[in-house]
Order: C-alpha cells, then structure tokens, then sequence
C-alpha cells in the first residue's frame, strides 16, 4: 500500500479531497437557509418497517429517542458540520479529522435509509483515509502538523521532568 501514500498520487487525492470539499461546502450552504431535519427524521423512522426495512430498529430508536427530541440541536450540527468538513477538506487543513466527521455523517445518512451520493461520498473519503499524509500533502497540513508537533515537543521539552515531592525526616 506504499504506493497510495506515495508523492506520485498526491495530486490525484489532491483533486478527489478538493472535489469532495466542494460537495460538502455545497451542501452545508445551501441548509443554511430553513433546513429542518424533522422530516428527514421522522421519514427514516417510517423506514424502518415492514419485511425489509431500509431502518435498522436499533438506528430508529436513536431517530426517535435521541435525534427527533434534539431536532434544533441536528438543525444546527448538520449544515455547520457539513461547512467546516467542506473548508476542511478544501484547504488541507485538518484533513484526517475532517474525513473523519464526513465519514461519519455519510454512515449516518446511509443508516437512516438515504442513498443518494452518500456510498460515493462516503467511498472517498476512506480512500482518502487510506491515502494518508499524500491526502494533504498540498494543503495547510503539510505544514501545520509539523508546526504543531513542534510546538507540542518544545513545550513537552522546557517543562521538564516532573518532580515527586519526597516527604520529609
């Protein structure tokens, strides 16, 4: 697999991280205006009867007891967290992260019975896993995660030692 991860393709995942970005910004602005997940919601929840439902029980009882109750909370998470997946994954800048919080979103929106590009979106992004460090080789991680692993290594360093007090005689 060390060929995934390799400098030669870092501008083919360059281009598939920029292009899935895209689709997540696009998506997050345009619920920024009106989006209510009430009815995506209670729609999945419909889903998941009859002799083949699209609904796992298991991820309807969450939509009922967790999600449905929470609706103002998910009306707020779901655009923003689809906008800074979207920023995210178009600078480079927490990469790893980002494909992460859109993985999992896509998992979500698959479990409530919504196909839509979800399996696309939710299939680059675990190639983009895969791809590792060559993901945002061109992106600000490049330079952030060496300048923050410094940081964190410089600060671990003047701290020192910790000292254990000795009781006294």
């Amino acid at each position: 697999m060390k060929w995934l991860r390799g400098p030669k393709l870092a501008v083919v995942w360059t281009v598939l991280r920029v292009w899935l970005g895209i689709q997540w910004l696009q998506a997050g602005i345009g619920k920024l205006q009106g989006f209510d997940a009430a009815g995506f919601i209670q729609g999945a929840i419909g889903k998941a009867t009859g002799d083949h439902p699209a609904v796992q029980g298991w991820y309807a009882t969450f939509l009922e007891e967790a999600a449905l109750p929470n609706v103002e909370l998910f009306n707020n998470l779901i655009p923003w967290g689809e906008i800074l997946v979207g920023t995210g994954l178009i600078l480079g800048a927490a990469t790893i992260p980002a494909l992460l919080a859109g993985a999992f979103m896509n998992l979500n929106f698959l479990l409530a019975g919504t196909v839509s590009t979800n399996p696309i979106l939710y299939t680059a992004a675990i190639i983009l896993l895969a791809a590792g460090g060559a993901a945002y080789l061109y992106g600000v991680d490049r330079f952030a995660i060496p300048y923050i692993k410094k940081m964190l290594h410089h600060n671990n360093k003047r701290k020192g030692p910790k000292q254990i007090p000795v009781q006294g005689h």
